[in-house]
């Protein structure tokens, strides 16, 4: 975990090819079918380029698609494994109602499948990662099936400048402010993608507790959860808070996050808030993701912990397909 992380990088300089690229449709809207880090990068091409037609898909079957729409929509399937249950299930969803299928994977059935019956695919390179890891593979994959030239080559030069080493420390830093924590994830709506990613990221790497919401929601609700009193201070001590502020958000939400900050501070809630550095928006995006890593990864060590591996989940998985409830 530790080298993949630390040659994060790396995935950037992957040059994704659209196999079968005769039988792509042209489409104005793309369905992403995925399921854990298989969907993440639509997520974040959503709030990079947020004029992007994507609905994304986290469940059997499809979404419901209005039927004047079918001949502009592209149903892409994917998963890092080619393997996943719910998105096999879509896929044969799809060809059940003859909508257009496209697939991303680095192998297993869902490439199976695109080989037998020329969906158009993108074969991503197996560099021994976690799904969760690969989305740097993921979204290069998916910027190519939907045609985005400018956007495959913007999210490459991020291999000369998104240096990963230049966020351990860091990383170290705010492990250890959140060790004996449970983490709360904040961030502006638009930047939700972000926010879930650390949460997820805190979930399977770091093997803890974390939860996420966005501005301004939360301050009609979750945040009156920590008005602490006697009675409640057990229940909220064991929180802290971190507030992604990213400097281009309406300046209304700054100014929420700026107070919320103040408010948790003066209830005992520890709240620190990260800002997005600058240059390009993909490339403030990515740095963050980088930094989670690094986190997730020293909060894991802290407490004893592999951060690769994932007991639970193969557990459960054990059990599906064991038929046992």
């Amino acid at each position: 975990m530790y080298d993949a992380i630390q040659n994060f990088s790396k995935q950037f300089e992957y040059e994704p090819v659209v196999e079968n690229a005769d039988f792509l449709p042209r489409a104005t809207t793309f369905v992403v079918v995925g399921m854990g880090g298989s969907h993440l990068a639509a997520d974040l091409i959503r709030a990079w380029k947020p004029d992007a037609n994507i609905v994304v898909h986290r469940d059997y079957g499809l979404p419901s698609i209005a039927r004047s729409e079918e001949r502009d929509v592209l149903v892409v399937i994917s998963s890092y494994s080619g393997n996943t249950e719910e998105v096999l299930d879509a896929l044969h969803v799809a060809r059940a109602e003859d909508f257009p299928v496209a697939v991303i994977a680095k192998g297993g059935k869902l490439l199976e499948e695109a080989y037998a019956n020329t969906f158009p695919y993108v074969k991503l390179p197996d560099m021994d990662l976690q799904p969760r890891l690969a989305i740097g593979l993921s979204m290069l994959g998916l910027l190519a099936l939907m045609g985005d030239t400018e956007g495959v080559r913007e999210v490459q030069r991020l291999a000369a400048s998104l240096r990963p080493n230049d966020w351990e420390e860091k990383g170290k830093q705010y492990a250890e402010m959140l060790y004996g924590r449970i983490p709360l994830i904040y961030a502006s709506t638009r930047n939700t993608a972000l926010a879930y990613i650390w949460k997820i990221t805190l979930n399977e790497t770091g093997k803890i507790p974390a939860f996420y919401n966005v501005f301004p929601e939360l301050n009609h609700n979750e945040m009156t959860g920590f008005d602490i009193a006697a009675s409640t201070h057990e229940l909220s001590k064991l929180f802290a808070c971190v507030m992604l502020k990213d400097e281009t958000d309406d300046v209304r939400i700054i100014r929420r996050i700026k107070i919320t900050e103040r408010l948790y501070h003066d209830r005992a809630i520890p709240a620190h808030t990260i800002v997005f550095p600058g240059e390009s928006r993909i490339y403030s995006l990515f740095s963050l993701i980088v930094l989670i890593e690094w986190v997730a990864y020293y909060i894991a060590t802290r407490y004893d912990r592999d951060p690769e591996e994932v007991p639970m989940i193969e557990e459960f998985k054990r059990n599906i397909a064991d038929n046992r409830s």
